[in-house]
C-alpha cells in the first residue's frame, strides 16, 4: 500500500460531539446566547478536530507550494514564468508579503518546489520536491502522467508528515506558480460542471482580449483531454499543477493527522476540492479563510458548502488570506480556555424571553 493509499484509508471524520460540547460550553459562559457570533464557530470547528485545547494554540505552519505551468507559453498570464523562480528566492529571502504577514502572526513558512521550471539553488529553507520542471501545456495534451499526478498528491502528504516532527496545529494553504489559476478553472469546470465563464478570471492581472483567450485556453484544455470528472486522479494528470495537487495531498495529510486546514485563495480551494473528491471527510477538515477577489473563487465555495470568514478583496495567494485567519482562531480557542461561566463570574443568567 502507497503514501497516498494508506493516507486515503485511514482519513476519519471529525467528531461532531466535540462540537457539541464546545457550543454548550459557550452556554455556560458570562456572555448572552450567540453574541460571539463567528468566533464561537471558529472555536467549534477547531475543537471539532482538535478536541478542546488545554493550552493556547503554539505551533502555526503555512506550506507554500510552487509549481510552473507548461500553458504559460499560450499567453494567460500578465508576468513571464521565470517570475515563479524568483518568488521562491524571495519567500527564501523573507521578503514576500506572505513572510511579513507570517511573521506577524507568528506562523512558520514551508516554501516547497513542486515542479519550478528552473533549477533551484540548495537552502536549508525550502524543501525540494521537484516533480517536473514545469507541467506540460494543457492546450496540447495532459499536464502530466497519472504516476506523476500521484507523486504530487504524495509530496503535500509527505511535507506535513516531515513538518509534524517540529510541531503543527494549525495548516494554512499557500501557492505560487504563473498561469495556475488558468490550471485550477480547468479543474474546477471539470470537477462540477460550472461554465467556464464562470470559473476564468483575471489571475495576475489579465483583462479584455487576454481574459477571453485565457477562458478559450482553458475550453481548449478539456476539449483535448477530456478529463473525467469522476476521477479525480485524472483530472489532476490531464489539466492539473504539480503545486495545485501537493495541495490536495497537503489538504488529505492534514485530515489524517486531525489538523485544521486554513484554505487561502482560488488556487488552494482548487486542491482542497480535488482533496474532497478524492475523500468527502476531508471537506470537515476545512475552513474557508476569506473570499478572493478572482472570479469562481465564490462558486467553489459555494459548490463545498464553506462561508468565508474574511473579505478583503484579495487575490494575491502566498497563503497571506489564511495567515491572516490564524489570529482569530487563536483568540476563539483562548475564549473558550479563559472566559469565565456565569456562576465563576457571578453573573445572573437571562431570562426566558
Amino acid at each position: 500500500m502507497n503514501l497516498l493509499e494508506y493516507t486515503l484509508r485511514n482519513i476519519q471524520s471529525v467528531r461532531k460531539e466535540r462540537e457539541t460540547e464546545a457550543r454548550e460550553r459557550f452556554k455556560e459562559f458570562a456572555i448572552p446566547k450567540g453574541s460571539l457570533g463567528r468566533l464561537e464557530d471558529l472555536a467549534t470547528f477547531y475543537t471539532s478536530i482538535r478536541g478542546t485545547p488545554k493550552e493556547e494554540i503554539k505551533h502555526k505552519v503555512v506550506f507554500v507550494m510552487v509549481g510552473d505551468h507548461g500553458v504559460a507559453e499560450e499567453g494567460v498570464s500578465s508576468f513571464p514564468q521565470e517570475v515563479t523562480c524568483q518568488m521562491v528566492k524571495n519567500f527564501l529571502n523573507g521578503g514576500a508579503a506572505i513572510n511579513v504577514l507570517a511573521s506577524h502572526v507568528g506562523a512558520r513558512v514551508v516554501v516547497v518546489d513542486c515542479g519550478v521550471a528552473r533549477p533551484l539553488d540548495p537552502s536549508t529553507e525550502l524543501k525540494s520536491k521537484k516533480i517536473g520542471y514545469g507541467t506540460r501545456n494543457i492546450a496540447n495534451g495532459p499536464a502530466m502522467t497519472t504516476q506523476e499526478a500521484e507523486r504530487a498528491l504524495e509530496v503535500g502528504i509527505e511535507v506535513l508528515e516531515e513538518e509534524l516532527e517540529r510541531g503543527v496545529e494549525v495548516v494554512a494553504t499557500g501557492d505560487m506558480g504563473i498561469a495556475n489559476t488558468t490550471a485550477s478553472a480547468a479543474i474546477f469546470v471539470s470537477l462540477t460542471g460550472v461554465r467556464v465563464e464562470e470559473a476564468v478570471g483575471r489571475g495576475t492581472g489579465v483583462c479584455g482580449d487576454g481574459l477571453s483567450r485565457k477562458a478559450q485556453v482553458v475550453k481548449r484544455a478539456i476539449e483535448v483531454n477530456r478529463p473525467d470528472p469522476n476521477d479525480p486522479l485524472d483530472v489532476l494528470a490531464k489539466i492539473g499543477g504539480y503545486e495545485i495537487g501537493a495541495t490536495a495531498g497537503l489538504c488529505l495529510g492534514a485530515a489524517r493527522h486531525h489538523l485544521p486546514i486554513l484554505l487561502d485563495g482560488f488556487i488552494s480551494t482548487t486542491g482542497a476540492l480535488l482533496a474532497c473528491a478524492l475523500e468527502p471527510k476531508v471537506k470537515g477538515y476545512l475552513l474557508a479563510s476569506h473570499l478572493s477577489a478572482e472570479r469562481g473563487h465564490a462558486l467553489m465555495l459555494q459548490k463545498l458548502g464553506l462561508k468565508p470568514v474574511l473579505d478583503l478583496d484579495m487575490r494575491l495567494g502566498e497563503g497571506t488570506g489564511a495567515v491572516l485567519v490564524m489570529p482569530l482562531v487563536e483568540a476563539s480557542v483562548k475564549l473558550l480556555l479563559q472566559m469565565a461561566t456565569f456562576s465563576q463570574a457571578g453573573v445572573s443568567r437571562a431570562k426566558d424571553m
